[in-house]
């Protein structure tokens, strides 16, 4: 993990981190109400926006049971000037239970907080390898709170 102080963005990007596959509320206490998620990458039918910490609660919720024993490791933090962003690389390891696959997968994580809590994250990743984990495109949307 980094040398964060508790209000800025990568104490915020430890915390994401360390709560998601473990304690869902949590990590959803990270997030302000007004907060948004991107998946610049999402693929045509996925979805690339969630608005509001209502909505990334109903995508991200079942993220403890679709990836078990999910864990992140090879963290590189990139400092900002600015302490309220985070910018990091890591790589994510689980397995599938629905498919009993693994699933491997390099992420680049960009964060951005306002008085200790979450307002815009965004989220860089594969989707071949997630599509191949868990089993078509179809088995990838269930699996993230039912999202398309």
């Amino acid at each position: 993990m980094t040398n964060a102080t508790k209000h800025d963005a990568a104490h915020a990007l430890d915390q994401h981190l360390a709560f998601i596959a473990r304690d869902i509320d949590r990590w959803l206490d990270l997030f302000a109400d007004d907060a948004v998620v991107e998946f610049p990458y999402a693929p045509p039918g996925f979805q690339a926006r969630l608005e509001g910490k209502a909505a990334i609660d109903t995508y991200f919720r079942p993220t403890p049971q679709t990836f078990g024993g999910l864990v992140f490791t090879n963290l590189r933090l990139y400092p900002t000037q600015d302490p309220d962003v985070a910018l990091a690389e890591v790589h994510g390891s689980a397995t599938i239970p629905a498919t009993g696959k693994r699933y491997e997968q390099d992420y680049i994580m960009v964060l951005r907080t306002r008085a200790g809590k979450i307002v815009h994250y965004r989220e860089y990743w594969n989707v071949t390898l997630a599509l191949e984990a868990f089993g078509g495109a179809d088995a990838v949307k269930s699996a993230a709170g039912g999202a398309s």
